[in-house]
């Protein structure tokens, strides 16, 4: 079973695309076959919880996958988002070109991301996440208009610079503990962890670029606005959760319970959680508001991953919020990203000024829409609440512990927790309104939304589930969190959290009520103007155009230049030293070689220096040498 949900989504890529050769009807509806299957499989895989299979030999190390509750839990999610997607993907890509092309990486991405979170060892891991990182390229680029080109190169460039950092950490990691088993990590009882921290950060690096984890959130926002929406959704939804497994492997590994471990994650989290959210407000174009609002949501749950640091054994509410956290903000992406295609199937932009007023009317889209802007908000009664609310009780629950002079950093993240929420809820009532409230642009001339009775079923059951969740917390959210925990070495005794006590709703009420003074106080004042949204954020404060692109095509080739110089330099005196020694012997030629060799006709008698430069012994002994100091450099 484990094996069939990792190679079938590349088998059925692989049928589909020739399929599509001869049909590209027949393909499209292959595809959500092949989708449909992989949901189906995922759910009987139930029955294999806790089975384990291995391929030993492949790539040195051998690959490793199990199944768990919260693999279990993450292998239904994303076959449920990836057939609502795909079934998606045939009316919004209707009109695209290279659709074939399209589907064939879909559904090899599908594959390879079932792989990273049934991975058992990280070297797993690794190999299917930089296999999911390349296929998901497709998904990025996919309009080929110079806005993808940019954002896929973008995205592409962190995807291997964080892989080949990973990679390095993995090595020396391996050269200190001796293995990369998931299971074995968790059980490492090792005194002194100081010898692990730089190799794990290095980890941490490759996985935190994926979950868009500040400094290296700079693909997101660009990928996210550039790509079909179905992508975004998959890119938002689940592509990001792949790095934050990565995190938790660690954090529930070889640094399970490490207070410094947990420093540096709540740091990198709120900066994360803070910066998305202020991005998210100042922007107005809708696809581009989700994108940073991942990144902030993303820092909540990075949030609630270091909270399981810092409260050690009693980290049961951090565990089950974190999960919660992850499953609810799949889903609630997967229908904001669905209504953000909707949008643009029927207008063509994205701006809100351009569609402004675009939901007047449309009931059963606004209520989706609004299904999925309550989740996002944290509201209580939706599947947001709960995982919020839990990783705030954790960080409540911390702060009890702590001596007086300690709380007040925890305060401070407590605070910044709330505030980011409340920053949440205004860029969400700032887009509800524009879409539903506001009127429309005199360029809007759509009355009627056009979307296929399937997808709108779809996008409806989609909506549907958040609230149900979010009104049954003790029953659907507390299961899947329990089933989930064991992964991240919970406690084995939960205790039980009443999720609609005044304590626990005051925390959601207080992020509600700064949203909308945020709203009325700060948006409606400063980035609307004659009906008008402004985009006020300044261009120059672009973390990609002021640090990133300038260190990657500038710095680093002029680095690698200048080293590649120095070593010809070093090795220009010995040559020429040779040279000028074998300069003063004559040679021969034979007659049956007049190309290859020091030869050289003695009637004239000239040197053979004169011919060294352009003869093919020349280059070999000069690449003789440099690769001797490559291998000198390497032994130091």
């Amino acid at each position: 079973m484990l094996s069939f949900l990792i190679l079938w989504p590349f088998i059925g890529g692989l049928l589909s695309y020739f399929i599509g050769r001869s049909s590209r009807r027949a393909r499209d509806y292959f595809a959500d076959c092949v989708c449909l299957i992989e949901f189906i499989a995922a759910v009987l895989s139930y029955k294999f919880l806790g089975c384990e299979f291995s391929v030993p030999g492949v790539c040195g190390l051998g690959i490793k996958f199990m199944l768990d509750g919260f693999r279990f839990i993450y292998a239904v999610i994303i076959a449920f988002m990836w057939l609502v997607t795909t079934v998606f993907s045939r009316e919004y890509l209707r009109h695209h070109r290279n659709r074939n092309r399209y589907y064939l990486y879909v559904l090899m991405t599908l594959g390879a991301i079932v792989g990273v979170f049934l991975s058992g060892d990280l070297y797993t891991t690794f190999l299917f996440f930089e296999m999911m990182s390349l296929f998901s390229y497709i998904m990025v680029v996919q309009e080929e208009t110079p806005e993808a080109q940019r954002a896929a190169q973008t995205y592409l460039a962190i995807a291997i610079i964080g892989g080949l950092v990973t990679l390095t950490g993995l090595i020396l990691f391996y050269a200190r503990v001796g293995t990369l088993d998931i299971d074995a990590l968790g059980k490492l009882n090792l005194e002194d962890k100081s010898g692990l921290y730089v190799p794990g950060f290095l980890i941490f690096v490759g996985f935190a670029a994926k979950a868009a984890v500040f400094p290296s959130h700079i693909w997101l926002p660009t990928a996210h606005t550039a790509a079909p929406a179905p992508s975004s959704a998959l890119l938002s939804g689940l592509l990001t959760k792949s790095g934050l497994f990565g995190v938790i492997v660690l954090s529930a590994g070889p640094f399970l319970h490490d207070k410094e471990w947990g420093f540096i994650l709540i740091i990198l989290a709120v900066i994360t959680m803070v910066l998305g959210a202020v991005l998210a407000v100042f922007s107005i174009n809708i696809k581009r508001t989700l994108a940073c609002s991942s990144m902030s949501q993303l820092g909540f749950i990075l949030t609630g991953i270091s909270m399981q640091c810092f409260l050690g054994a009693e980290n049961d509410l951090a565990v089950r919020g974190t999960v919660l956290y992850m499953v609810g903000h799949s889903l609630i992406k997967l229908v904001l990203f669905f209504c953000a295609g909707v949008i643009f199937m029927n207008t063509h932009q994205l701006n809100l000024n351009d569609i402004k007023g675009f939901g007047r009317g449309k009931k059963i889209f606004m209520f989706a829409f609004l299904m999925g802007a309550l989740g996002l908000m944290g509201a209580p009664l939706w599947n947001g609440y709960i995982g919020k609310t839990l990783i705030h009780e954790s960080i409540v629950e911390h702060i009890h512990a702590l001596s007086i002079n300690e709380k007040f950093f925890f305060q401070i993240i407590e605070w910044l927790f709330l505030i980011s929420g409340g920053l949440t809820a205004a860029y969400m009532i700032k887009l509800f309104i524009a879409l539903f409230i506001a009127r429309p642009s005199p360029d809007l001339h759509q009355k009627e939304i056009y979307i296929e009775p399937l997808n709108a079923v779809l996008l409806t059951l989609s909506a549907l589930i958040l609230p149900v969740i979010g009104f049954l917390p003790d029953k659907i959210g507390d299961a899947v969190g329990i089933l989930g925990s064991g992964f991240m070495h919970g406690p084995e005794h939960h205790h039980a959290v009443n999720y609609f006590s005044l304590e626990n709703l005051e925390g959601a009420v207080i992020s509600i009520i700064i949203g909308v003074c945020v709203y009325i106080f700060f948006i409606q004042k400063f980035l609307i103007k004659d009906e008008k949204y402004l985009d006020l954020w300044p261009v120059k404060l672009n973390i990609e155009n002021l640090i990133f692109r300038p260190v990657i095509a500038v710095i680093l080739p002029f680095i690698g230049a200048l080293f590649a110089r120095l070593v010809d330099l070093i090795t220009a005196g010995p040559v020429a030293l040779m040279l000028s020694n074998m300069s003063r012997i004559k040679f021969i030629k034979p007659p049956e070689d007049t190309d290859f060799g020091f030869y050289h006709d003695e009637a004239k008698a000239e040197t053979v220096s004169a011919l060294l430069p352009s003869s093919l012994a020349y280059g070999l002994v000069t690449f003789a040498i440099g690769l001797l100091f490559v291998i000198a450099f390497l032994m130091a």
